[in-house]
């Protein structure tokens, strides 16, 4: 499948994030807008399929499909560019600063919500019949999600957020590693398996990705769920914004780049003591 070999698709992994942290304005907004709508449609997707089957290991199979797609048609996701566009900075690459990633991240942030929201709406509109009807099962589902992972998680206070925290970044080490998956090959074969093991991890295991987080709980509002908009900032996306980040530059960016870019020297053998006769 043409794999690359990790030096390559390393800096790789540097070049995208020179050009992410470079791009217009107007090109980083549609690419993020893109992104969290396609990923939101991605995990409406999935959770149909867990509720009409009862198998939550079939929609955990089945959501990656998303996340291949936005990849492939170029669009970027928060997840992906915590990662790649700090290596630019670290690499000294031209014009690349941190008030650059900073602007890029909230470029991305924004544009992944406006994305996940709109496809929200239109979900709801979906499971109501335009709001005329009660939800659907699958709304319910939705709705019932959003308790869960708010309220659920204040009940145990500062263990809440802590277990929000690790859970995002548990999940970005697992999607960040699909991101660098679509670097290791040159063929949409290769790519599509090295990203599809990894994103299936992370949702079969209901780690917390922010982006997916953006579409789940505007739509359990909107079907009714039993808790505010800020018990959801608070509860989940914060924490879960910072996990995604730290897991993210921690067990995929700086481990990569360190050890296939900023190598250290290899150690040299040392003689052989000859023992005294």
């Amino acid at each position: 499948m043409s794999y690359l070999a990790p030096t390559e698709f390393v800096t790789k992994m540097v070049d995208a994030g020179e050009s992410k942290i470079l791009m217009s304005t107007k090109d980083t907004l549609i690419r993020g807008f893109m992104a969290g709508a396609t990923l939101a449609l991605a995990a409406a997707f999935a959770i149909t399929v867990n509720v009409q089957t009862g198998q939550p290991l079939i929609g955990a199979l089945l959501f990656p499909v998303g996340f291949i797609m936005l990849y492939l048609l170029g669009f970027d996701l928060l997840t992906g560019v915590f990662v790649l566009a700090p290596l630019a900075v670290w690499d000294k690459r031209p014009g690349c600063s941190w008030n650059g990633v900073l602007r890029n991240w909230g470029l991305v942030f924004t544009g992944n919500f406006a994305g996940a929201l709109v496809v929200a709406f239109l979900m709801a509109v979906y499971f109501t019949n335009g709001f005329s009807t009660p939800p659907s099962e699958v709304g319910q589902k939705l709705a019932g999600i959003g308790v869960s992972r708010t309220i659920g998680y204040a009940e145990f206070g500062a263990a809440g957020w802590l277990t929000i925290f690790v859970r995002g970044m548990l999940c970005n080490w697992m999607v960040s590693t699909g991101v660098v998956g679509a670097m290791i090959s040159t063929q949409v074969s290769g790519k599509v398996i090295a990203m599809w093991m990894p994103i299936m991890l992370f949702f079969y295991m209901v780690f917390e990705h922010s982006v997916v987080n953006m579409f789940l709980f505007p739509t359990a509002l909107m079907m009714g769920g039993d808790f505010s908009f800020s018990d959801y900032l608070w509860w989940n996306e914060v924490p879960t914004v910072l996990g995604n980040l730290v897991g993210g530059l921690t067990f995929t960016g700086l481990t990569l780049y360190s050890t296939h870019i900023r190598t250290s020297p290899q150690r040299r053998p040392q003689p052989k003591m000859k023992l005294a006769a």
